[in-house]
């Protein structure tokens, strides 16, 4: 299956609790940190979720 590369690129700081949940989960914790996933259907959603605080890089 293919993978997704993604780098968090806003603060979390300041976001709901639930979105901070899902950022842990995709295991980022820092800014510009890059983390490589499968393209699940769940770990899309998950993407979909934070889409603005992270960057999807192919």
């Amino acid at each position: 299956m293919a993978t997704i590369k993604i780098q968090q690129v806003r603060s979390i700081i300041d976001c709901p609790k639930v979105q901070k949940e899902t950022m842990a989960a995709l295991g980022l914790r820092k800014m510009n940190q890059v983390v490589e996933h499968e393209a699940t259907p769940s770990i899309l959603g998950m993407v979909d979720k934070v889409k603005h605080l992270v960057k999807v890089i192919n």
